[in-house]
């Protein structure tokens, strides 16, 4: 029955092996585990370099991606078109395209009309199948082997092997794929691929290579192109054919075999025997199993195949004794002289399998107590992100979960809060606003913006919040008096942090503080840290007007007041916090609002880049 399909790439023709030991491949579409598979295998059959020239990651702009190859990491280089690759690596003749079933196509033809490309798997299932025509199409003209779609690839025993074929390490070692034996096989199924590998190995000496053609309707390659081939390369000594039921590409092989143009022995079984058995059509795992009559029922392809020569067995039970019986024949006559067995070397366990597995102890790189996103949701502070909404938390209450591993009350969530609120932002002209404005003008980025403001902050621009409550906790708990804490400050030459203000004074109070202290009083259930600030103020304005109890520092005696009055932290807890610097932490996050805000504001008004008049400036010698 003659095939209305035109042959293969190569269909007839006198082609033979497709792969070495030194074949190279361009990896389009970076997926980190089949290139990995690949390297490992590579490292099984004892190859020297890696099979993986280059990785084509569109729209990349270079660089590298690390694997590893046996004991050693390497890095295979990256582009970002396959005609750079092509060029970069000409060496390189089989193209491995992990594309979407939606890229496919495009990526496909354009590694097709490379000059150096000459074999192209296609993984991805569901290409359109006027797509995949082209494809053949341009393929026959061009002598360029086409396997896939809708594949897992193909293995050269001990020398090569495309993405996930054969599976895991482990079952490339059972079946002895990291050396060649003496078996063709070609299967329209990569699972069932992998299965008779296995079969193959325990029946015979192993496969010397391995095609999965690939299940869609329209594979680029077909049964009887690779058994062709195996005809052709005088290692392969026998044939195992997988087909399976629907379309009628199983009858080309009939069709080579009643020509004569195979003589090697074929063992062939077509699965899907049981689509008899229900009453409507059947349509199986693959895009092409189906039947489509009795033609293309496997019963009519067994036969079929029986009578044109092939060795076909009663049931897929029976695959294996027949490929072991005429395995057994073949070695009795002298045909095959078994493969050696040989010890593969070890392939080192990942870090994370060995984990999972007890093998190894890893230490951890860093070490998180505030938060967790390994569960459902992510939590704070053990707490999840379902409760947090379901309790109207806010803003404070993320901070003393994250910061303080607390959950405060109310009432001192609702400080922190008044404290962001407050310090949000003073204005365009101090120099983190200033900074930030500058920078803003100059065309930079949101985030330049806010670094360039957040840098200027330190021991005279809103940083005083720690030292304000180191220094005022270190007086208070020693009892020492305002006036002998002032005076001692002022002979080591050092200002009182927390107190003066440019432009706040006796008379003219910074409103932020009096509304903190007027909070303090009502909520606290102690002030003593802030009258303990007061009483300094009271002596320092004996010195000047403007040395008043400036935000910093009011808010450095009042978070004194509220952790140690709160009852939630030991003494120690309360020093820890002010000699680590979570207050001034609170001034940064509360003034990143007022810094965003002011890029924004600038680009808004697409203010020009900033310059400083020469009359604003001192010029001197």
């Amino acid at each position: 029955m003659a095939n209305p399909r035109s042959p293969g790439a190569f269909g007839l023709s006198h082609a033979g092996q497709l792969f070495t030991k030194e074949t190279q491949a361009i990896f389009y579409n970076w997926k980190q585990l089949p290139v990995q598979r690949m390297l490992d295998f590579d490292f099984l059959c004892g190859r020297k370099v890696p099979s993986v020239a280059v990785i084509v990651q569109p729209g990349s702009q270079g660089g590298f991606q690390k694997v590893f190859f046996g004991r050693e990491e390497v890095a295979i280089p990256q582009v970002g078109s396959i005609e750079e690759a092509a060029a970069a690596f000409p060496k390189a003749d089989v193209f491995v395209n992990f594309a979407s079933f939606r890229s496919a196509f495009e990526s496909s033809l354009e590694a097709l009309k490379q000059p150096t490309i000459r074999v192209c798997a296609i993984i991805a299932e569901g290409v359109p199948e006027r797509d995949t025509k082209q494809l053949i199409a341009y393929a026959q003209q061009h002598h360029k082997i086409i396997i896939g779609p809708a594949t897992v690839g193909g293995v050269q025993a001990g020398a090569f092997k495309i993405g996930d074929a054969a599976g895991t390490l482990d079952n490339i070692v059972a079946c002895k794929l990291y050396r060649p034996g003496s078996v063709g096989f070609v299967s329209k199924s990569g699972g069932m691929s992998n299965e008779m590998y296995n079969v193959v190995a325990r029946a015979a000496d192993g496969i010397y290579e391995g095609i999965a053609i690939g299940g869609d309707a329209f594979p680029g390659s077909t049964l009887s192109d690779h058994c062709l081939r195996y005809q052709n390369i005088p290692q392969v000594k026998m044939i195992v054919v997988l087909g399976e039921i629907g379309g009628r590409d199983e009858y080309s092989l009939v069709d080579a075999l009643k020509a004569g143009r195979i003589t090697k022995p074929v063992v062939a079984w077509v699965s899907g025997t049981c689509a008899k058995l229900f009453k409507s059509e059947v349509q199986f795992g693959h895009a092409g199993a189906k039947s489509g009559g009795d033609a293309e029922s496997a019963q009519a392809k067994n036969s079929a195949l029986a009578a044109a020569g092939a060795i076909v067995p009663g049931s897929f039970e029976e695959l294996e004794g027949t490929i072991c019986k005429v395995y057994g024949e073949l070695v009795g006559r002298g045909v095959i002289v078994p493969a050696k067995d040989v010890s593969p070397p070890e392939v080192p366990m990942d870090l994370g399998a060995a984990k999972k597995l007890g093998k190894v102890r890893a230490p951890t790189h860093i070490i998180c107590t505030i938060s967790d996103d390994r569960g459902e949701e992510p939590t704070y502070g053990g707490v999840t992100m379902s409760e947090l909404m379901e309790q109207d938390a806010n803003v404070g209450e993320a901070i003393g979960l994250l910061w303080f591993k607390r959950r405060l009350p109310r009432y001192a969530t609702k400080f922190i809060e008044m404290c962001v609120v407050l310090c949000a932002d003073h204005g365009p002209c101090v120099s983190g606003a200033h900074n930030t404005i500058v920078t803003a003008r100059a065309g930079k980025d949101l985030i330049s913006c806010l670094v360039s403001g957040l840098l200027t902050i330190g021991p005279r621009f809103g940083g005083a919040i720690d030292d304000a409550a180191r220094y005022f906790k270190q007086a208070c708990d020693a009892g020492q008096e305002a006036d002998d804490f002032v005076e001692a400050m002022k002979r080591k030459g050092i200002r009182v942090p927390g107190i003066g203000h440019r432009i706040k004074s006796k008379d003219n109070r910074d409103k932020r503080v009096e509304l903190l202290q007027r909070y303090a009083r009502k909520h606290f259930p102690s002030t003593r840290y802030l009258d303990y600030a007061i009483t300094v103020e009271n002596y320092t304005l004996q010195k000047a007007a403007n040395l008043v109890l400036n935000v910093d520092g009011c808010i450095g005696a009042l978070f004194l007041d509220l952790l140690s009055s709160v009852g939630m932290f030991t003494p120690a807890e309360v020093q820890e916090v002010v000699d680590i610097g979570y207050l001034n932490g609170l001034f940064v996050l509360a003034r990143s609002i007022g810094l965003i805000g002011h890029a924004l504001d600038q680009k808004r008004l697409q203010q020009p880049l900033f310059r400083y008049p020469w009359d604003e400036v001192l010029y001197t010698k």
